[in-house]
């Protein structure tokens, strides 16, 4: 990808923006273009959107919400990373990276930055994922450390154990949506949710679908006091 665009003559790293928020792409834009090395050069709302500009925009790198409208910020890192490997991807999101940071490594990004962090943290994610590194936050390098030293397969969490769209449906019956509602957000069948939800229980030890309800509305309150815990910085 990054062979075949032209050269910029400003010299900047361009950066493309999915966020389902209008306010939230705004303030990243104003962020990045104020930096002497980065620039914006698109921006998306949803997955389809972000892989028609991408194609068009050409970007160096794309700074990713987890949880965009009507699909998954994780399914959208696998389809840019599947198509353009050279592109650099950095995920954003109000979620506890404890749950989802490894997962957005396992997809392809090069970073995982809470919407609490700072605004320096935020660029110092994508400088660094600019120049192939990996960014994560002490807490989180902290995490894995312990996890390997546990041998790699303990998990803190059973929620843990969950697929990406497993713990993506988990998480919406914990918002408090239906079968049907979440069908139609993911664009698949109420069969298929209803598949995922079994799944899901057989992995979490539980026998039904009220007791799925409950632990998910639970889970997603302690995420919401995480996500609570500081002020959001970008």
């Amino acid at each position: 990808m990054a062979g075949e665009k032209e050269n910029d003559e400003s010299g900047k790293r361009r950066i493309f923006i999915v966020d389902d928020h209008p306010l939230v792409r705004e303030g990243l834009a104003n962020i990045i273009n104020q930096q002497p090395d980065l620039e914006t050069c698109g921006e998306a709302e949803d997955s389809a959107e972000a892989l028609a500009r991408v194609a068009e925009s050409r970007p160096d790198l794309a700074l990713v919400d987890i949880s965009l409208k009507n699909d998954s910020g994780l399914d959208l890192v696998k389809k840019l990373k599947a198509e353009y490997q050279d592109l650099a991807v950095v995920v954003l999101s109000m979620h506890d990276e404890t749950f989802y940071a490894e997962r957005a490594l396992r997809a392809g990004a090069s970073g995982y930055v809470m919407k609490r962090e700072s605004t320096t943290g935020l660029l110092d994610a994508i400088r660094r994922a600019l120049q192939g590194s990996v960014f994560l936050s002490d807490t989180m390098v902290n995490v894995l450390a312990k996890r390997l030293h546990a041998g790699g397969d303990a998990m803190a969490d059973p929620v843990q154990a969950l697929s990406d769209r497993e713990l993506e449906i988990f998480r919406l019956v914990g918002e408090g949506r239906g079968s049907a509602q979440i069908a139609e957000d993911l664009h698949i069948s109420i069969k298929t949710v209803q598949a995922y939800c079994a799944r899901a229980k057989d992995k979490l030890g539980i026998g039904s679908m009220v007791e799925l309800t409950r632990m998910a509305i639970r889970w997603h309150d302690a995420q919401s006091q995480v996500r609570g815990g500081g002020e959001t910085s970008v």
